[in-house]
């Protein structure tokens, strides 16, 4: 099971579209994230009155993949946050982890437009560090870090060194796509929401031109990227290297 760990907002979405449009993995969109706010061991009140989706838990989402897995390869995109807590080491040895990273100053902007409540644990990054170093002591070598940057600036080049690194096939046809309904990465709100408008309206990835509001207008974001900024300066010093990049 090959699995690509990222904060939200850091282009992990249009990477999985991307790994949809290969054709070679069964592809499942933030599994743990949906059941860690709506499952019926949900671990986030966020939507507190909202009702638990029917049949759907933590334990329901690893049989899931457990099934897919037994015919097909599987690829996961999702944040740590969600299933650190159901992580054991044995579930751990049977993923193949990969990491994507984005300036958290992005990540907290795009965060906080839809959630100004957003938390720390919902911002992603000292979940993703942790994880990362629990896999590199484990493996005694740090696994691969995509640059979302990178993705952004040169998609081919650096969807070419992620293939690399987990060795599967570079497939350059995957890069381009059809603008049109998103739904197969949607569960949170009704259809897709506003969460992927970029998205539906992509047809390859492509740099976002969406324009926020400065942190510095908010004291408790600002704390917040201030918590995170270390975090990714650690994992920085990991990534890939792709052709072209400075």
């Amino acid at each position: 099971m090959l699995v690509l760990w990222a904060t939200p907002r850091s282009t992990s979405t249009a990477f999985e579209w991307m790994m949809r449009q290969r054709g070679d993995f069964t592809c499942f969109h933030e599994p743990f994230n949906e059941a860690y706010y709506y499952g019926s061991d949900r671990r986030s009140r966020r939507d507190a009155g909202v009702a638990d989706t029917e049949g759907l838990s933590f334990s329901g989402v690893w049989s899931s993949l457990a099934e897919a897995e037994a015919t097909n390869p599987v690829f996961v995109k999702e944040f740590a946050y969600s299933v650190e807590h159901d992580l054991s080491d044995e579930r751990l040895a049977c993923i193949t982890s990969t990491f994507l990273l984005r300036d958290p100053r992005r990540v907290i902007q795009g965060l906080a437009k839809y959630w100004p409540d957003c938390t720390r644990d919902e911002v992603g990054f000292i979940a993703l560090h942790r994880l990362f170093h629990r896999v590199a002591d484990r493996d005694g070598v740090a696994p691969p870090v995509l640059l979302s940057a990178d993705l952004l600036d040169r998609p081919a080049q650096a969807t070419r060194a992620f293939c690399h690194a987990v060795e599967i096939e570079f497939k350059p046809e995957a890069l381009e796509w059809d603008a049109g309904d998103r739904r197969e990465v949607s569960w949170y709100g009704e259809g897709t929401g506003p969460w992927h408008d970029t998205l539906r309206e992509s047809t390859g990835i492509q740099k976002p031109t969406t324009i926020y509001p400065p942190l510095e207008e908010t004291p408790r974001l600002v704390e917040l990227y201030e918590e995170a900024l270390p975090l990714y300066e650690d994992l920085l010093a990991h990534a890939l290297p792709v052709e072209g990049a400075t």
